[in-house]
């Protein structure tokens, strides 16, 4: 079968390559998929860099999530062959058959097709564990997302606005301002360049964001010090920038807000029982049509250059979509 394998680290993608490898056996507690869809995430670019905290032993099969159908799984399990399945693993999505652990497998959402359950998995369990999980998200709460022409910025937007808040989509790149409007429709849309403070405190009336919510870091981080509400909560969801921020401790102390770690998965693995009411949570959103991901575009597993550098130079409005086999 193909598989997107990374042989070595380098940050020109040239260590990655599709290739013929033997097709995987399920083991002990493992789900064997036939992947029809399969999402890139930001960490999957890191992970060919060796930039993300995760780091496999290379050789390794690139990628996150995905969503297809059930070959084989073990008795008990829940699972049957032919079920249709969204789940995923640290690494082994980008590829025609994969292994993934029982844990990790979740039975699709009524009425979303293979390509939209793939994108929805990691950017939405991302966006709720954030957003309503560590944050308690109310509705009329003015909320901040960077990042918004993301994947999980895009997600945190639609999941924020049908939670009821008001929602402030901001992005790094205005050319992106109209697609974000069109595909998030928020409360307005701004460019978060330089100083931001003043417009979001013109937006919010000066009553500021209860809830920022930041994948970017670096200079973004810093100014959103200044747009959280005094018992507001600032998310750091990752540094898609590239610097990591330092604060003061006397600015949170001083403006009474909290900042809030969030790593989606690792909270699904430690608090098993919330992981799997999270998926529940998203599941019945998005079987009601409450949400719908963002997909930018859908390409055969063999164009994942395409994808891959399409993130990396920052063209994307939404998630890229591989399917194998087509």
């Amino acid at each position: 079968m193909q598989a997107l394998r990374v042989e070595t680290l380098s940050g020109d993608l040239s260590g990655v390559s599709l290739t013929d490898i033997a097709e995987p056996v399920r083991g002990p507690g493992e789900v064997l998929v036939r992947i029809r869809a399969a999402s890139l995430n930001f960490p999957d670019l890191l992970m060919t860099r060796g930039d993300y905290q995760f780091k496999p032993d290379v050789p390794f099969t690139s990628g996150l999530e995905c969503a297809g159908e059930v070959i084989e799984a073990e008795p008990g399990s829940g699972f049957a062959p032919g079920d249709r399945v969204v789940g995923g693993n640290k690494v082994g999505a980008f590829a025609e058959i994969a292994n993934l652990p029982v844990r990790g497998v979740s039975p699709m959402p009524d009425g979303v097709g293979f390509a939209a359950a793939a994108a929805m998995g990691a950017a939405y369990s991302t966006a709720y564990t954030g957003l309503i999980e560590l944050s308690g998200l109310k509705a009329g709460q003015w909320v901040l997302i960077h990042g918004a022409s993301g994947g999980v910025g895009l997600a945190a937007c639609d999941l924020a606005k049908t939670m009821g808040a008001r929602v402030i989509a901001a992005t790094g790149v205005s050319e992106k301002c109209d697609a974000i409007r069109e595909l998030a429709q928020p409360e307005t849309v701004i460019h978060a360049d330089g100083r931001f403070r003043e417009t979001v405190a013109e937006i919010t009336g000066g009553a500021l964001c209860d809830i920022v919510f930041d994948p970017v870091g670096g200079d973004v981080f810093d100014e959103s010090t200044r747009c959280v509400a005094f018992a507001g909560k600032l998310v750091v969801v990752g540094f898609t920038s590239g610097r990591i921020a330092e604060v003061a401790t006397n600015i949170p102390l001083i403006k009474g807000f909290s900042i809030v770690g969030l790593r989606a998965g690792e909270y699904a693995r430690r608090f098993p029982e919330r992981g799997r009411a999270i998926n529940a949570a998203i599941a019945e959103l998005a079987s009601a049509g409450r949400i719908t991901p963002a997909v930018d575009r859908r390409i055969p597993l063999t164009a994942w250059r395409e994808g891959f550098e399409a993130m990396a130079n920052r063209e994307l409005v939404g998630k890229v979509v591989f399917e194998p086999g087509s």
